[in-house]
């Protein structure tokens, strides 16, 4: 039993116990006394008497519990905190011994080992960062080599969906679907159409094939070229760029996703196996019953790390007035939102965006009830995974911790810039900042998939609802 208890909770229980156990030996010291006096007028002084001493002797173990709980089990739990996140991440400062002050040499011999660590990740950094230097030249240049190609490319794994597009493709694709790593190429291409193309390229036997293709809402007419890159590869498709198609974003990339193991259950996915969309929203004010939003802010993280090109920063027309108290927090006014979408057309925007992936927002409730109120007029349901940074920094830091955005920015010493604080893209950065931090952390602490983490952040129910109300392992 003890074993499920974090340390503050045992020493509770520990007081609590000896609190009845004194209690209950007063309670029978007097009873024993009261027996051996056979006096039954002085029965009621003798429980007075074991009444007084009983809250005192209560009253007693709950001041010297909370000296213990501030002094030595806090301190511990906040000094084991901060150690697991400098052992799983890649924060360099020392750890504040000010925290645990009271513990005597045991908080600056932490600090002398994550310093020490810290030191050794430094040299570690510099080999990787040359690396990675030459990688993002390398990288360059293949953008630079395919922009001057006048085709658009998407590169498809087995499993049919998209681990490489360039930026002519994500400009003559859009109009459909918001393109990103990890979507389903039959939210572009017809998927009958194009499964027969395949079929035909694998029974001519040849590399390539060129091909009619329809897209998905039956509206424009490719001509395609099919190439087959070989078994457990998947295929790639090149199709003319007209002339007045302007180069967009760069090639984006995920060549990872045909040899990683993910299953059908989305709880036995392992976190880094899924693509998440970081968001979050501004608003006219705070009761998503009645205000509405005035500005959605999200990124796309693949493969651990930022998607490149795939954010989405767009201002929305509330159809009211924002009220100055509002814009004096997130800076919209109403002449930047006048010609800006309605919740219904950024709605749409925004679920494009955010297909097939688990949503991670900063106290999600909040931003997903703009959403779900405007599901009809949007046209669609937010039904994805929802991942809180809230809950997550309850099951890191204990739920008693302050879990604002700032605070969790400042313990996972994350720069947020003041000028991009409240603006929907510069708290969604933050945001992912905070996520990226925390998976190597809940990895560390043997959560490794959704369904694990999903466990313990509904332990902390009390601080924010759970979203994921459909999600039980079967």
């Amino acid at each position: 039993m003890f074993d499920r208890l974090g340390p503050r909770q045992r020493t509770l229980a520990f007081f609590g116990l000896l609190a009845v156990g004194c209690i209950g030996a007063v309670a029978g010291s007097l009873m024993l006394a009261e027996a051996r006096l056979d006096l039954p007028q002085a029965r009621p002084a003798f429980v007075s008497a074991g009444l007084m001493a009983g809250f005192a002797i209560l009253g007693l173990c709950a001041l010297m519990w909370l000296i213990f709980d501030e002094t030595v089990a806090r301190p511990i739990e906040r000094l084991a905190a901060a150690m697991h996140a400098r052992a799983a991440t890649d924060m360099r400062g020392g750890i504040d011994t000010a925290v645990a002050r009271h513990l005597g040499d045991l908080a600056t011999a932490a600090s002398a080992i994550t310093s020490k660590l810290g030191e050794a990740r430094a040299g570690t950094d510099a080999d990787i960062a040359r690396h990675t230097a030459r990688l993002m030249t390398e990288r360059e240049h293949l953008t630079r080599i395919l922009s001057a190609i006048p085709a658009a490319v998407l590169m498809v794994g087995p499993d049919h969906r998209i681990t490489l597009y360039d930026g002519h493709a994500a400009a003559m694709l859009d109009d459909q679907h918001h393109l990103g790593l990890g979507q389903r190429i039959f939210d572009y291409f017809d998927e009958t159409y194009l499964r027969a193309a395949l079929a035909n390229l694998s029974d001519t036997g040849r590399d390539t094939l060129d091909q009619q293709l329809v897209t998905a809402d039956g509206a424009a007419l490719f001509d395609v070229t099919l190439h087959d890159l070989g078994r457990g590869q998947g295929y790639m498709l090149s199709f003319p760029v007209p002339r007045e198609t302007t180069p967009a974003r760069p090639v984006v990339y995920d060549f990872e996703r045909n040899t990683r193991d993910t299953s059908d259950n989305i709880l036995d996915v392992p976190l880094r196996a899924l693509t998440y969309v970081v968001f979050d929203t501004e608003t006219t004010g705070l009761l998503p019953d009645r205000d509405e939003v005035v500005q959605i802010g999200a990124l796309r993280v693949v493969n651990g790390q930022q998607a490149g090109g795939e954010v989405l920063d767009m201002l929305v027309n509330p159809g009211r007035p924002i009220p100055a108290r509002s814009t004096a927090v997130h800076g919209v006014t109403d002449a930047m939102v006048k010609d800006a979408p309605d919740m219904a057309r950024a709605g749409r925007r925004f679920h494009s965006f955010a297909r097939d992936a688990v949503l991670v927002a900063h106290n999600a409730p909040f931003d997903m009830a703009f959403f779900h109120r405007h599901a009809a007029a949007i046209g669609a349901e937010f039904d994805n995974p929802v991942l809180d940074t809230v809950l997550l920094s309850a099951i890191l830091f204990g739920g008693t911790e302050g879990h604002t955005l700032d605070e969790i920015v400042q313990r996972l010493e994350i720069d947020l810039p003041q000028d991009v604080r409240h603006t929907a893209l510069g708290d969604a950065i933050a945001t992912r900042d905070v996520f990226l931090r925390m998976i190597p952390m809940l990895e560390a602490r043997g959560l490794t998939t959704f369904g694990d983490v999903l466990t313990e952040m509904r332990k902390h129910k009390r601080l924010l609802p759970d979203l994921n109300t459909d999600l039980t392992r079967g």
